[in-house]
């Protein structure tokens, strides 16, 4: 995927969950932050972040913080790519082998909204796909905070599996240094119970780290999971 043109400013400090206060050119600005992660080994005052410009003259915020530079690496700071992502890998590669027939995105499950709905030529596969920012000791871990909606959405695609169906679950790590991933239990260890519940029932538990550059974020691999 593709990134617009970015701009580089200073992290200040994370207003709150949604906002926070950058440099850019020495001027303070505010920015808006798109994930509800918490991610404070990423976001520290002083490191150097970059901005999508968001022109619409009504909004309050008039950049998007995307990506931070850590220890060497870009991440990416923003939760709404990894369903695109995923998509994006899907439609080239296919699902376990399977070439796709369709994909639908943002489909209603029970008293969820999952979000994608595939098929091949097996019958259709029913995904959530969760942003992973957070890599301890090359393991992705997530949720980097309680996630009581991440449970719900593992406990929709087990009872998919468990009527038979196909479910999965995705973890995109948006930077290149993950090499496994697991669940983040010290954060949220109700989610980590859901995911292996998940996992027994039948749900496909599948995880990717992506290459990400000032000009690109791209999936480059899946990665192994730990023990769940």
């Amino acid at each position: 995927m593709r990134l617009p043109p970015l701009i580089p400013a200073e992290f200040v400090a994370r207003d709150n969950r949604f906002r926070a206060t950058v440099l850019v050119g020495g001027a303070p600005t505010a920015a808006h932050v798109p994930t509800s992660g918490r991610m404070r080994e990423l976001l520290l005052p002083g490191r150097t972040v970059w901005l999508r410009p968001q022109p619409n003259p009504n909004r309050k915020t008039p950049y998007d913080l995307v990506l931070v530079e850590h220890e060497g690496i870009l991440v990416s700071t923003d939760s709404r790519l990894p369903n695109a992502l995923v998509a994006e890998h899907l439609r080239r590669e296919g699902w376990q082998g399977r070439p796709l027939r369709s994909l639908t995105r943002e489909v209603p499950l029970g008293e969820s909204r999952l979000d994608l709905l595939l098929e091949d030529e097996a019958g259709v596969v029913w995904m959530e796909v969760k942003s992973v920012t957070l890599v301890v000791e090359g393991v992705a871990l997530f949720p980097d905070a309680p996630t009581t909606r991440g449970v719900r959405h593992l406990e929709e695609l087990t009872r998919v599996a468990e009527r038979g169906e196909r479910a999965a679950a995705a973890f995109v790590a948006q930077r290149a240094d993950a090499v496994r991933f697991g669940p983040h239990r010290e954060a949220d260890p109700a989610f980590a119970a859901a995911l292996a519940a998940a996992e027994r029932a039948g749900v496909a538990i599948q995880a990717y780290r992506c290459d990400v550059s000032l000009g690109e974020i791209a999936i480059a691999g899946p990665i192994p999971l730990v023990a769940l």
